[in-house]
């Protein structure tokens, strides 16, 4: 599995990637010939020291898997991109794949092959609005602040809003997960989410635990955030198990804050996550990757993004590494049944720049990407990256012809920020400025 991945940085740290691209193309070649049965007899991870290797042996459907259970790794591949194999078929398909088997087709899909077969996959999740549906793309309003200033994101906040942007989440990674801290962005989002009747969600990107403690208090939680991984050990060492996402879900599901929907978790993914982590058992990032998303399908998720370039160059080097891994993160979930995002972004210190950007956003909305993140400029001053913008959003949008969630794309229409895919925000903003938000923050 290693060998056969395109070449990465992470995999040669990691010591699991081929020497030469002939060594490449020759286990390319033999994993084309693996049954796609055999993925669940020679697990890589062994069953009886991992619970991740049990989640996925355990909620494994063999009726959903029997279409395909006769093929090898090729032959799926060949099954994958027929015009016969469409979204229903695929999303019946899902519960019988294991995230081996879709990582190991991955391995040897071009990247043309992968956007047309995830371009197939709908996916569809709802709490206040509808994410996912076809002719829509979601972004998730990241109002980030390095030092976690109340009014740096409430003016953020605006100015994304203003923008049509947060139909996903309006989602805060916080600079530090103190309790009181957490407490005051949360309430923030949910004041100007209930004073203008947004069609959207808020979550604070804290730790599990964290937002357990909250929803205990009595806070308003929307979203349960948590970044997983695709070992026990990885989950381990981000101070989570099953057992306490579980927790999590049951709780929030219990607020029922939803009005369209239950999907109330949100995860973060990335390849380099266990290797970084020193939990990736001696498996190839990638397949570590899909790993998680079985985490993931667990709990019902309303969001899934990964964070493809977020470590930097020790784990993928430039923006040809990091546009392949975002294709293949994207193709697998979707393959796995999960509403996959992506955080389009890379370090500065990577070989990459916003060009490798801009093609990697557009490849990812052509296969039919779920929603990217907004953020003022592309540059995240708390996380230190590049990523995308407020602007990134309408240029897809005009580009594809797409709209937000339904529900938030009427809001837009009714506050005057949207006419059809067109900004008119003159009037809205005066209406949104006479709240008073940044005023009262300070007050």
């Amino acid at each position: 599995m290693g060998k056969a991945t395109p070449l990465r940085s992470g995999d040669v740290l990691g010591k699991c990637a081929a020497h030469s691209y002939e060594e490449r193309v020759a286990a390319q070649m033999c994993l084309a010939d693996v049954p796609l049965a055999q993925f669940l007899e020679d697990l890589l991870i062994p069953y009886e020291t991992d619970e991740v290797t049990r989640l996925i042996i355990d909620r494994h459907d063999k009726q959903a898997f029997a279409p395909v259970a006769g093929l090898t790794v090729g032959e799926f591949r060949d099954w994958l991109l027929k015009y016969e194999t469409t979204s229903d078929v695929l999303k019946r398909l899902s519960r019988g794949l294991t995230p081996e088997m879709a990582a190991a087709v991955s391995k040897i899909m071009s990247n043309q092959d992968l956007i047309l077969a995830a371009s197939k996959v709908c996916v569809v999740t709802k709490f206040r609005d509808t994410i996912g549906l076809k002719g829509h793309f979601s972004t998730r309003l990241q109002p980030n602040h390095p030092t976690d200033d109340i009014n740096a994101i409430a003016a953020s906040m605006i100015d994304g809003l203003l923008y049509g942007i947060g139909d996903a989440v309006i989602g805060v990674n916080p600079a530090t997960d103190n309790t009181a801290n957490v407490e005051r962005i949360l309430r923030l989002i949910d004041d100007v989410v209930c004073a203008y009747k947004i069609p959207t969600q808020s979550c604070v990107l804290s730790h599990v635990t964290t937002t357990i403690d909250m929803m205990n208090r009595g806070l308003p939680v929307d979203l349960v955030f948590q970044s997983i991984g695709g070992t026990e050990l990885t989950n381990r060492n981000f101070g989570v198990n099953l057992a306490i996402l579980k927790e999590a879900h049951e709780a929030a599901l219990s607020l029922k804050r939803g009005t369209v929907g239950d999907n109330v978790m949100y995860f973060e993914t990335g390849q380099g996550t266990a290797l970084s982590s020193d939990g990736n058992c001696g498996i190839d990032m990638q397949t570590c990757e899909v790993r998680a998303y079985a985490v993931a399908r667990e709990f019902r998720p309303l969001l899934v993004n990964t964070v493809v370039g977020f470590i930097g160059p020790e784990y993928l080097y430039d923006g040809k590494q990091i546009a392949r891994a975002g294709l293949e993160d994207h193709f697998c979930a979707k393959l796995l049944g999960l509403p996959m995002g992506c955080d389009v972004c890379y370090t500065n210190h990577a070989e990459a720049d916003q060009d490798d950007q801009d093609t990697l956003l557009t490849m990812l909305a052509a296969a039919g990407l779920t929603f990217i993140m907004g953020i003022p400029g592309w540059d995240d001053i708390m996380l230190g990256n590049q990523t995308t913008s407020y602007h990134d959003s309408h240029y897809i949008r005009q580009l594809f012809k797409l709209k937000p969630a339904p529900e938030f794309d009427e809001w837009l229409q009714n506050s005057g920020i949207c006419s059809g895919l067109r900004l008119s925000s003159k009037n809205a903003k005066n209406r949104i400025l006479d709240y008073g938000l940044i005023s009262k923050q300070k007050d």
